[in-house]
């Protein structure tokens, strides 16, 4: 199937435009700022937005403020849009962006899960929201600063770049892809995008490495060339997460025990910690008698106890899951026969993957049979909650998960 417009062979995700419009998230970031410019060269009417999702001194209802960029980020954005000379606008999403991003996230804690905000982010404000009302308004796309890239049909765009395979794994549609740069991609937050989604997307930059990115702003003069990378969940500022939610939640002190069942301390709260999590583990090495002789990470909870299990070294097996059952499976082209293989005796097939249960883990083979993924390997710091993400030997991303438990 060919895009509205076919494909550029010069930046990926970036379909070849006769001034076709497209509404540009622009965060105040370096990469949205380039994915703009890149439009704007390709011919595209470009129009830049900045989503007002958490503003500095916004509170919650008990009045709590919370320290954040958002008017110097939407600042920069404005700037970049100035120096582009393209239109500018700036669309407040903040009470949506509670409900559906801050309070999933505290409310996923309360039960003892670690939810992940930038995936539901993605899918109920970036890639919901806003290319909702971006469509509303004329746009023909819509466009991101996010490292990954877009496949049509039996093409991928890019600076002669193309995956490894001779024959597209959905031939009649489209396909979202790893970005070039494998430390900056940022797929494993797009698995629950769909193809009704995709046909309005453009990822200007999922072809470029960072540096590339950098050197581009530089040369065009953009205001954010030097600016730094935001980091962690935007809406914490300067805070901890346990700071954060503590603001949300009460503390429940209880004991951090180990795996065989000893206490070795006490806690603020089960539902502070996420498993694999080494820092800030209540007071551990001061428990009497019990000084431990290695680095200690969380390795399961007991919510109903209100305790912390922790296990010593990295290595240690406790930490360690061989399989994983899923909630929320979302597939984002129909899965190819050749990674499908029949399993007669339950009568029940089972699909070849490569999967991460974290953002930036190794990809590992897997297996992907109903809702239960099964690793070639055991994978450690399993948390129920996040997502675990599929994708082919291509680098096709093929869709995700909700992690609910792990054996």
């Amino acid at each position: 199937m060919k895009s509205p417009g076919g494909l550029s062979g010069q930046a990926g995700g970036v379909r070849a435009a006769v001034k076709k419009r497209v509404f540009v998230a622009m965060s105040g970031g370096v990469d949205s700022s380039v994915a703009a410019l890149l439009l704007k060269k390709r011919g595209y009417d470009a129009v830049g937005v900045f989503m007002r999702c958490w503003s500095q001194g916004s509170s919650d209802a008990s009045g709590i403020g919370v320290p954040c960029s958002v008017e110097q980020d939407s600042e920069d954005a404005r700037r970049v849009a100035g120096k582009l000379g393209i239109p500018f606008y700036v669309w407040d999403f903040e009470e949506e962006y509670k409900k559906r991003v801050v309070d999933y996230m505290v409310e996923g804690y309360q039960q003892g899960i670690t939810p992940n905000p930038d995936v539901m982010c993605n899918r109920e404000i970036k890639f919901g929201l806003f290319l909702d009302r971006a469509l509303a308004m004329g746009a023909d796309y819509v466009a991101t600063g996010h490292y990954a890239r877009l496949g049509v049909g039996s093409r991928v765009s890019g600076m002669g770049y193309r995956v490894k395979s001779e024959k597209p794994l959905n031939p009649s549609g489209y396909t979202l892809l790893a970005a070039r740069d494998a430390q900056k991609d940022q797929s494993y937050f797009l698995w629950t995008l769909t193809q009704e989604k995709l046909a309005r997307c453009l990822f200007p930059i999922g072809d470029y490495l960072k540096p590339q990115v950098r050197e581009i702003a530089r040369k065009a003069g953009l205001p954010t060339a030097e600016k730094k990378d935001s980091q962690g969940i935007c809406f914490l500022g300067k805070i901890t997460l346990a700071d954060f939610l503590k603001r949300y939640i009460p503390g429940k002190p209880g004991w951090v025990m180990s795996t065989a069942g000893k206490i070795l301390g006490t806690h603020e709260g089960a539902q502070f910690y996420t498993i694999g999590q080494r820092q800030g583990i209540g007071n551990v090495k001061h428990a009497k008698g019990n000084r431990v002789h290695a680095p200690v990470y969380v390795a399961d909870k007991d919510m109903g106890r209100n305790v912390v299990i922790v296990a010593e070294g990295a290595d240690n097996p406790a930490l360690y899951r061989n399989s994983v059952t899923l909630t929320d499976i979302n597939f984002i082209s129909p899965v190819p026969p050749s990674l499908i293989r029949a399993n007669k005796r339950i009568g029940e097939n089972k699909i070849q993957v490569l999967a991460r249960v974290r953002y930036r883990q190794p990809l590992t083979p897997a297996t992907l049979r109903g809702n239960t993924l099964v690793f070639s390997k055991p994978q450690r710091f399993v948390a129920p909650g996040q997502s675990a993400v599929f994708y082919s030997k291509t680098h096709e991303l093929l869709g995700g998960g909700v992690i609910i438990n792990s054996k």
